[in-house]
């Protein structure tokens, strides 16, 4: 499961990529490690068009994970898309795509866990993860008390060959193709919802490795979303 990503494209280089119509993300910083409940950049319908706006990872957990719990850090990756909790956010209005340029899964090596990280070359050109986003209400910090804040997450599906080799059980839904973008977006749900597969064997790159931020530069120039 992924729980750290990398997304260091100048904000930009993300606002051209995307064609954002309008930036409510703030300034962004440069991100070689995006930790749980870090904010990122998101991209989302707004109402002026494609927005690009800041959001912290981790979408509301179910009821039956809070049992006797006080803070709600937030769930990261969706995998049952299914399922009552996770539906009522599989509409246009709460999609959203997840730029990065690499992520990683953990390894076991000699007794301790090591950070793989994975990118569609070495050059760590730019893509997005198909995610979901709300504006939600809780405590997700015990010290931070009670704050109103947009969240994400983002899907898994079952891992291709690459991950599988280090993470046999999930890898997060990435999305390369301008349209299939724009179908995480726009399309209804039963023609969404078959974007959620793996990449093919032999689409990622292994970039790094045993270290928790990956420093390597996107030097690919980022493709339009909406392109040929």
């Amino acid at each position: 499961m992924c729980n750290l990503y990398a997304i260091t494209t100048p904000q930009s280089a993300l606002r051209d990529f995307v064609k954002a119509q309008k930036d409510v993300a703030g300034n962004l910083p440069s991100l070689p490690g995006v930790f749980p409940d870090y904010a990122a950049p998101i991209v989302r319908n707004g109402e002026d068009g494609i927005e690009l706006a800041s959001a912290r990872w981790g979408l509301p957990s179910p009821a039956f994970a809070l049992k006797n719990r006080i803070a709600d850090p937030g769930v990261t990756n969706v995998r049952n898309a299914a399922s009552p909790h996770w539906r009522r956010w599989l509409g246009t209005a709460h999609r959203c795509l997840v730029p990065f340029n690499s992520f990683s899964e953990y390894d076991s090596v000699a007794g301790h866990k090591e950070p793989v990280w994975f990118a569609l070359s070495d050059k760590r050109p730019l893509a997005c993860f198909a995610g979901l986003w709300t504006s939600w209400t809780s405590v997700r910090k015990a010290k931070e008390g009670e704050v109103t804040v947009d969240c994400f997450a983002f899907l898994t599906c079952e891992p291709n060959r690459e991950v599988g080799a280090i993470h046999p059980k999930a890898m997060p839904v990435i999305l390369t193709e301008p349209d299939e973008r724009e179908a995480w977006l726009r399309a209804d749900w039963k023609d969404a919802a078959a974007l959620q597969r793996p990449l093919p064997d032999g689409a990622l790159s292994i970039v790094a490795r045993g270290r928790r931020e990956d420093g390597g530069e996107a030097a690919d120039q980022p493709r339009d979303l909406f392109s040929a």
